[in-house]
């Protein structure tokens, strides 16, 4: 297990090399609807008046402040606007035209202090719990984002091949987070194999249905933007996004059933080989019920504004679920299922094969005469 882990790391070593982008292509932000730079501001006041485009309508005028002047815009007085109080941090957008003036625009609200709060109850709630390995599993977690901002995205950006940068990158990605989190074990190795064998089934199923689905991969609003790019393949992006949405949840079956047999072996090392599949076999099932609940759940609730769309539309479940928007979430759950039930049976019998190899090894080092 450890030669065959050594070798994929050699081909992700590789791949990171061939596929890194050196040259990144020269973008004109302007054209994808970016601002030229965004600020920080405070909100001064709010001061409710006649809209200056319908006096019969009401606005809300907003003040804001940077430090260096002030600016005001005018909000609807509607649902759905955004709300402000005096003292509000939020972001103001410039953008530079091309005779060279400069227009504001009030961009979003200053969420990181709200997202520095909850990212240190996170972090502080896994280190009680897990302790040094809830150390390893932030620390993996900051690498997995590290690769995904400066590999995955400036690759696929770059005109790279994005299935191969999503193997790739995933794979780095595995390969840091379980051996950060559980250790060079034997344990490791088998979780680490199974993920990658479970990782390539999932990946040749995907690249067959999207091929016969027809998607043209631009079924949601920000594919229009990226056909700006050169070299963009929308379907290779479509393929790259099932399999980084399945690495996630692979890395915890395939640890659970190692787990899961190391320590039934454990707790009985008369077992044999098949008793010893059979009994992880069982666990499995019970994991892979709640980890496919779980992948529907996270795509509809990512999706559930789009649901609710399609149910008031009034049309046939059949049509809803042929539309290219709903078709590829429900192929993202059921190929990324798929690979999680295959990962349960492979990682069982590895692990099973390995730990009844060491516990023949201990039997006959104990029989052996000294």
């Amino acid at each position: 297990m450890a030669l065959i882990v050594a070798v994929i790391a050699v081909a992700i070593a590789i791949g990171l090399l061939v596929l890194w982008p050196r040259d990144p292509p020269t973008i004109d932000r302007i054209a994808f609807g970016f601002a030229s730079a965004v600020i920080p501001a405070t909100v001064e006041s709010i001061e409710p008046a006649p809209c200056s485009y319908a006096v019969e309508e009401t606005c809300n005028t907003v003040v804001f402040t940077d430090g260096t002047g002030t600016f005001s815009q005018e909000f609807p007085d509607d649902p759905g606007q955004p709300q402000f109080e005096p003292g509000d941090s939020v972001y103001l957008s410039l953008t530079v035209a091309e005779d060279g003036s400069i227009s504001t625009n009030y961009y979003d609200r200053n969420r990181g202090p709200l997202l520095l709060a909850v990212g240190l109850v996170f972090g502080i709630a896994v280190v009680a719990l897990g302790r040094l390995r809830g150390v390893a599993a932030l620390v993996g977690l900051g690498i997995s984002v590290a690769v995904l901002i400066w590999f995955i995205v400036p690759a696929i950006i770059a005109g790279r091949d994005a299935v191969l940068v999503a193997l790739v990158g995933g794979g780095a990605i595995v390969l840091v987070s379980l051996y950060l989190a559980h250790g060079y074990t034997p344990l490791t190795h088998v979780a680490a194999v199974g993920a990658f064998a479970a990782l390539a089934l999932t990946t040749a199923l995907s690249w067959v249905v999207v091929e016969f689905a027809h998607f043209t991969g631009l079924a949601s609003e920000e594919a229009f933007y990226l056909l700006n790019l050169p070299d963009i393949d929308l379907n290779g992006l479509l393929l790259a996004g099932i399999v980084l949405g399945a690495l996630g949840a692979l890395d915890d079956v395939t640890v659970t059933q190692a787990s899961a047999v190391w320590e039934v072996a454990g707790a009985n090392q008369d077992l044999e080989q098949r008793a010893l599949v059979d009994s992880g076999l069982r666990i499995g099932r019970d994991h892979i019920a709640s980890t496919v609940n779980t992948l529907l759940l996270a795509y509809a609730g990512a999706a559930m504004p789009l649901l609710i769309l399609y149910s008031l539309s009034g049309l046939s479940l059949a049509t809803v679920g042929s539309s290219e928007v709903i078709a590829v979430e429900i192929i993202r759950t059921l190929v990324g299922s798929i690979g999680l039930v295959a990962a349960v049976p492979i990682t069982t019998w590895l692990a099973a094969t390995q730990m009844q190899r060491r516990i023949l090894k201990r039997q006959s080092e104990r029989e052996s005469p000294r």
